[in-house]
């Protein structure tokens, strides 16, 4: 595994620091090896180490995407469905208040 491999460059770069007294170029080097051993050991942990892990992310997004913009067009249902509501009762009252109901029915 490339896991291996990084952990293996990682200890000789260690090794090679605390004999020539860790120059710049040698902590570079081993804060970039440690920074992708951590990475792999981070994604290793999330289980997001395998082929379909990019498949994975992908599909993830699309269902979060997805699910909020069903949210959006959820609120904005429910909100337009409220003002019309509030305009009939406002429409009914009205013709209440004119007496226009008396007209209608004869």
């Amino acid at each position: 595994m490339a896991n291996d491999g990084q952990a293996a460059m990682l200890a000789l770069l260690v090794a090679q620091a605390e004999g020539q007294g860790a120059d710049m170029v040698t902590l570079r080097a081993l804060i970039e090896e440690a920074s992708g051993v951590g990475a792999e050991r981070a994604l290793a942990a999330l289980g997001l180490t395998d082929e379909e892990a990019r498949r994975d992310m992908d599909d993830l997004r699309e269902l979060l995407r997805a699910w909020r913009d069903a949210k959006a067009s959820a609120w904005k249902a429910m909100v337009s469905w409220a003002v019309r509501i509030v305009l009939a009762l406002l429409v009914a009252g009205m013709v209440v208040k004119m007496g226009l109901l008396e007209l209608m029915r004869v």
